[in-house]
């Protein structure tokens, strides 16, 4: 039991880790000199992000909201 808790949290870290830098990523994308976009694209961007991160959320049974420097279990 203890080596399936181990690798949960070892993968659950390094994934949510990398997901918020990717999100910090996306978020660079809002650099009008540098890009061009429209609403529609922001709308299309965070819908897309959203619809998934709640099918996940469903897939546990439950919300954990924490605001947190990096993530940690």
């Amino acid at each position: 039991m203890r080596d399936k808790r181990a690798k949960f949290v070892e993968l659950a870290e390094a994934r949510v880790n990398r997901t918020v830098k990717d999100i910090q990523l996306i978020g660079n994308l809002s650099n009008r000199s540098a890009y061009a976009y429209t609403d529609e694209d922001i709308r299309k961007i965070f819908r897309a992000l959203q619809k998934e991160l709640d099918a996940a959320k469903a897939r546990f049974g439950g919300e954990n909201s924490s605001k947190e420097e990096g993530f940690k279990l």
